[in-house]
């Protein structure tokens, strides 16, 4: 059973290395993962028990742990922003009264006569100590975590930020004291000699910067969490039930299971569930990451969040609440951000010591100075710089912040990531295996080729089409689907022929529609277009029962359109690519080769996948399986990375661990793109974090001084500590600049026909006013797309911009957005 608790008092990865090892001394508790940046312990216990001894042993180590409530991301980042923002306000107001009285004069800045007077040593350094007391009282919380750290054997960055500014401090009060005493004996020399060298506003200045640094640090955090916050702020509050025939709006909470949910146009689905009534344009971009509209009617499955985009749809309700989509969406990205990678171990081993290794370094300093003959006040500086520039905290963070907006990322394009291994081992990947039905082709029989033999075409597709209707194979659908646009005729005496095919009258004349089996028992000769059977398409005959062969229809299952583009790109990224299936070998071949796959295991049984993906690997490479059937399910668990398509069984999406929201192969390159970008964006932080604590500590610690007489000051080693933080964080978001680098083509309700536009079209971006959710996004791309010559219109709430392309009036386009009651911002 795996537990998450909520830890607070983390301020660093040697504060997540102690309550690591705290919930790891609990009995029987295993895989203990602790993020620092979510401030969550995750754990394998046995029994319910096993929480409280957690809790306890967390408590135990000095830090707060308890069982999470309702899902917040915003609230505390927000809050802990709000706290830190009006500490910096006010202890910069001090901090620039301090230093100018102390550092004005050095800049040849008027400072009053009084204050510059001999006699007036006491008074200022008085004044020092009155202008940084407020600043050490507001930000007291360095010295209470950190002695309480101290006293718990687990020092933190908090230890060091207390120590460091603490000595300074300490150094500064001795100082005062020692001035107050000479006074009263009348040795000015003594209070001349103390008064130059206080302290205080080091002091000052290192918890002033360390908070500024802690305030740029949060926001940065906060903005990591943007994606998740998106996908909460999507959930509709309010759902329209019939109840008793009348519709009642109600809260989306108390929507059941099996109530019908009513959705108009700009209407935002707010459950999983079935059309039942009506027909609708859902655009499903906020799970699946395309654009494009898709058409939905009676039968077809739609997902909370969607937004009916135009028409009417009444939906039964199969997945309410927690259950649905989005919000299982939302439980994998927060599970993958918390999750911890295995480049990051490296970093936890040394934020494990790094503190009493820094505390050490920093008394060696202090320690060796004094011996080789420097004053107190050198030897103290370098000790206190030493403390200061230390930032276990870029250790800490360099990992999670770049996997939490990576996964978030990710969520948006609809690559869902189970956990932060799966985003990792993806960029070692060097095969792709590919599952056939339903993964390289659609999943479903299409018409390929249509064959006359007697007659005409449209008579041939009549008849095929008005046979076919009834019927609820899929070969019929087929069929049915390509005749879509021939008018059917009446038919009587319908009667299915299992295993065979089906027959019917059609003005008073009975026909047949099937296989050759079927045409054998009625004793009709067909041919048997053996070029078909070997590539694995399925020859449909069509004749009347007095032995008139009308025509053939042969069906297969057909290459996504996108197959093969998808494949050429992987390839680019110089990935072998295979396919896997039971197909016999000629079959396989066809789909193959028509994808510019060259690598084929055919003649596979189900049971067999796994051991053939086990023989890829043994030969040394990393394997990735993509599949979306339950065949599937023990080779994508044997893969190094198992990618379901999100089209596929529940039982394929479950043995993955990346899941494709899209039924898109592009999907495919886009994931191994974005694990390659995460991955060179942790080592960029790790080694900047390395970097950083390798050259600064050293300086700090004076190793420059003898050959090039540089000191750092405590402030300066401050101010970079801080920066150094930031600077991780910030690197990390640039990771919300990636986008999909796989174009996808744009299909029509089905997503099995392909329409790619050739001509050039003219694409307009339009910033619109006044756009606030997903009610508004829907309006004004019905707006537009309702303008002649419109082909399509693409809003972006967060840049508040509607994206129009097609040939048309863009005077027409603002003129219709603003009938809408939205503004146009020129």
């Amino acid at each position: 059973m795996k537990i998450k608790l909520k830890v607070t008092g983390m301020t660093c990865a040697a504060c997540a290395a102690r309550v690591e090892k705290a919930a790891k001394s609990v009995q029987n508790v295993s895989n203990v993962d602790v993020n620092l940046l979510a401030g969550t312990l995750t754990a394998d216990i046995l029994t319910q028990n096993q929480t409280d001894s957690i809790i306890q042993a967390v408590q135990k180590a000095g830090y707060v742990a308890s069982v999470p409530g309702q899902t917040d991301i915003s609230a505390p980042i927000d809050n802990d922003t709000k706290k830190i923002k009006h500490r910096i306000i006010l202890s910069f107001s001090f901090l620039i009264i301090l230093m100018y009285l102390t550092m004005g004069h050095m800049l040849g800045l008027p400072l009053p006569a009084w204050y510059q007077n001999d006699q007036s040593a006491l008074l200022r350094a008085m004044l020092q100590f009155l202008l940084t007391l407020p600043v050490v009282v507001m930000n007291r919380s360095y010295y209470t975590k950190g002695l309480m750290a101290f006293l718990h054997c687990a020092p933190n960055m908090d230890s060091l930020i207390a120590v460091g500014s603490g000595a300074a401090l300490v150094s500064g009060v001795f100082a005062l004291l020692r001035m107050c005493y000479a006074v009263g004996y009348g040795d000015l020399n003594t209070v001349m000699h103390y008064s130059h060298n206080l302290y205080f506003e080091s002091a000052a200045m290192i918890l002033t910067l360390i908070t500024f640094g802690k305030f740029l640090e949060a926001r940065a955090k906060g903005k990591t969490t943007d994606a998740i916050r998106q996908l909460m702020d999507l959930k509709p509050k309010t759902a329209t039930v019939l109840i008793d025939g009348l519709e009642q709006d109600v809260p989306v909470d108390h929507v059941k299971i099996g109530d019908i949910v009513v959705v108009r146009s700009g209407g935002s689905i707010p459950v999983d569930g079935i059309v039942v009534n009506g027909r609708g344009s859902v655009n499903q971009s906020a799970l699946t990451g395309e654009s494009v509209p898709v058409e939905k009617s009676v039968g077809d499955a739609v997902c909370a969040a969607t937004t009916n985009t135009e028409g009417y749809l009444q939906i039964r309700a199969e997945k309410v609440g927690d259950d649905t989509t989005l919000s299982q969406i939302i439980r994998l990205v927060e599970e993958s951000g918390g999750s911890k990678a295995p480049i990051a171990r490296l970093a936890d081993k040394v934020a494990g010591v790094f503190v009493p290794v820094v505390m050490s370094i920093s008394v060696v300093a202090f320690t060796v100075w004094l011996i080789l003959g420097q004053t107190f006040e050198f030897a103290l500086t370098t000790g206190i710089s030493v403390l200061v520039i230390s930032c276990p905290c870029a250790l800490g963070l360099a990992t999670p912040v770049a996997i939490m907006v990576a996964t978030g990322q990710g969520a948006k394009l609809g690559i869902l990531f189970k956990n932060a291994e799966a985003l990792e081992s993806l960029h070692n990947v060097d095969t792709v295996v590919f599952d056939k039905t339903g993964t390289l082709t659609v999943g479903q029989p299409s018409v390929t080729d249509v064959i006359v033999c007697h007659g005409d075409k449209d008579t041939l597709l009549c008849i095929a089409r008005s046979l076919e209707i009834p019927s609820e194979h899929p070969f019929a659908k087929a069929v049915v689907g390509y005749t879509e646009h021939i008018a059917e005729k009446q038919t009587t005496e319908f009667e299915t022929i299992p295993g065979q095919g089906v027959s019917a009258c059609i003005d008073g004349v009975r026909y047949l529609g099937g296989n050759q089996r079927l045409m054998e028992t009625y004793g009709i000769a067909v041919p048997e277009y053996s070029e078909y059977r070997k590539i694995g398409k399925t020859p449909l005959y069509f004749a009347s029962c007095d032995g008139v062969l009308i025509g053939v229809i042969v069906t297969a299952d057909i290459l996504k359109p996108e197959s093969s583009e998808a494949v050429k790109q992987l390839r680019s990224l110089g990935l072998d690519v295979v396919m896997l299936t039971g197909d016999n070998e000629a079959t396989a071949k066809a789909i193959a080769y028509g994808a510019g796959i060259t690598h084929i295991v055919s003649d596979v049984l189900p049971t067999e996948k796994a051991k053939e993906v086990e023989s890829i690997r043994s030969g040394g490479r990393k394997v990735m399986m993509v599949g979306d059937g339950i065949n599937d399910a023990p080779a994508l668990v044997s893969a190094d990375v198992g990618m379901a398509i999100g089209a596929g069984t529940d039982v394929a999406i479950e043995s993955a661990s990346v899941v494709l929201m899209r039924d898109s192969l592009f999907g495919v390159c886009d994931a191994i793109a974005l694990s390659k970008a995460t991955l060179r964006n942790i080592k960029q932080n790790l080694f900047w974090a390395f970097f950083y604590n390798a050259i600064g500590i050293p300086v700090a610690a004076g190793v420059l001084y003898p050959a090039f007489g540089i000191q750092l000051s405590p402030m300066l080693g401050a101010a970079a500590m801080s920066l150094s933080s930031f600077f991780v964080v910030s690197n990390a978001l640039r990771l919300r600049l990636f986008h999909a680098k796989f174009v996808q083509p744009l299909r029509e309700s089905k997503g099995v026909n392909v329409s790619i536009q050739e001509e050039t079209v003219m694409e307009k971006v339009i910033h619109v006013e006044g756009m606030m959710c997903p009610h508004c996004q829907a309006r004004v791309e019905s707006v537009c797309k309702a303008i002649a010559g419109v082909q399509n219109a693409v809003v972006d709430l967060k840049k508040k911009q509607v994206t129009v392309t097609g040939d048309m009036s863009e005077e027409a386009v603002i003129q219709a957005i603003q009938n809408a009651g939205y503004e146009v911002v020129q």
